[in-house]
């Protein structure tokens, strides 16, 4: 069935749709589906994932339509007059349809943050400390933020991972608000650090280039898979200066190591990404949101011991909602305030707002173009 697709990109789509559910995500789904069709073209494959996403992000208002194939046109359509005028659809309209109804009791919903959700997301690069300006004019169709120093927001259609500097480990696919969390970091070369949720790695790598690939950086995970990704993605890159070992987020820890940082970019509910992948909007729930909040408090305080007098612990998490945020900061503050005090930040620049003095921030997408972060830190007190 899928030898007679190759061509139809709307066919592919459609199947990739018949596919996702609660148990398995679009992007798992998109997947699965591409990897049975060996011959796809690039450009295709990226047209699928762009049609499949388009779905999600119009999906309540495509519940009068009969048939996946319908349902998708009507979204290709809706999206089209939505880009070339956003008035196309009215705020109120937005607020019924573009969130769930739990949210607004959950987070603030902003318009500006509705209307950001039914944007196309942007893609982001990272380049190597000190080369983004000669990457940009390599790539083509690429061009560095004025707000973070290695962010290249990236337009062009070739597939980056094919492309040599790739391969030579001169840059990462990582979202701006991704690499603010690093920048706010700032880890200095020589010193111990400590990514405790790692991940597969993208912000652990950012971490050591940061350090100038010294010092020392741990890297945690409670999936040994994704440490074997991020073991690739280092060798790729070029990073030596790190050590990784698993961690299931319990009160035992992988090290008695006492650390100059600790990030805790935390497990979370994801509201932040919803732009980038919105069927997730429709399988996230408030008893989610809740288990998550103890979970991050409970990472907080697994790990603030960890930290050397004068050491910074940064958290981070990339949804908005006030339990797995402010509430969480507020919760670490009345157990720890003898020991730790706020890191204060001079300065965090924006698309349309400057936040100065804050020992905590609220990113949302539309002050980056990129996805939605929350970041607070503190500063271990040196008596």
């Amino acid at each position: 069935m899928l030898r007679d697709m190759i061509h139809d990109v709307q066919a592919i789509a459609a199947e990739v749709i018949r596919k996702t559910g609660k148990d398995k995500p679009a992007d798992a789904a998109l997947r699965e589906v591409l990897k049975q069709i060996k011959d796809l073209a690039p450009f295709d494959a990226t047209e699928v994932a762009k049609t499949v996403f388009l779905y999600y992000r119009w999906h309540v208002w495509l519940r009068e339509e009969r048939g996946v194939e319908n349902k998708m046109r009507l979204a290709i359509r809706l999206n089209q007059r939505f880009q070339a005028n956003n008035t196309s659809v009215s705020l109120a309209e937005l607020r019924e349809k573009a969130v769930p109804a739990w949210t607004a009791a959950e987070m603030e919903v902003p318009d500006e943050w509705l209307l950001s959700l039914q944007r196309e997301p942007k893609l982001w690069l990272r380049a190597k400390r000190g080369t983004a300006d000669a990457l940009a004019k390599t790539l083509f169709a690429a061009e560095v933020s004025p707000l973070l120093p290695e962010a290249i927001l990236y337009r062009g259609e070739e597939d980056l991972f094919k492309t040599p500097e790739f391969h030579a480990g001169e840059f990462e696919i990582q979202d701006i608000a991704s690499q603010l969390v690093g920048q706010l970091c700032a880890p200095q070369p020589g010193e111990t650090w400590w990514d405790t949720c790692a991940g597969e790695g993208g912000k652990t790598l950012h971490l050591s280039d940061l350090m100038q690939n010294k010092g020392m950086l741990w890297a945690s995970d409670r999936a040994e898979w994704r440490l074997t990704k991020l073991k690739r993605r280092a060798g790729r890159a070029k990073v030596f200066n790190y050590r990784s070992a698993h961690w299931d987020g319990g009160a035992k820890l992988p090290t008695k190591t006492k650390f100059d940082g600790v990030l805790v970019d935390a497990p979370c509910s994801g509201i932040g990404t919803w732009q980038r992948n919105p069927q997730a909007r429709w399988t996230t729930e408030p008893n989610d949101v809740r288990e998550l909040s103890e979970i991050q408090k409970k990472l907080l305080s697994h790990v603030a011991p960890s930290v050397k007098p004068g050491g910074k612990l940064i958290f981070s998490v990339c949804t908005l909602t006030r339990a797995e945020t402010t509430e969480v900061v507020e919760h670490f503050n009345a157990k720890f305030s003898a020991e730790f005090e706020p890191l204060i930040w001079d300065a965090i620049k924006f698309e349309n707002r400057t936040v100065a003095s804050a020992s905590q921030v609220t990113v949302w997408p539309q002050d980056l173009n990129g996805n939605g972060m929350f970041i607070a830190g503190w500063r271990r007190k040196r008596d």
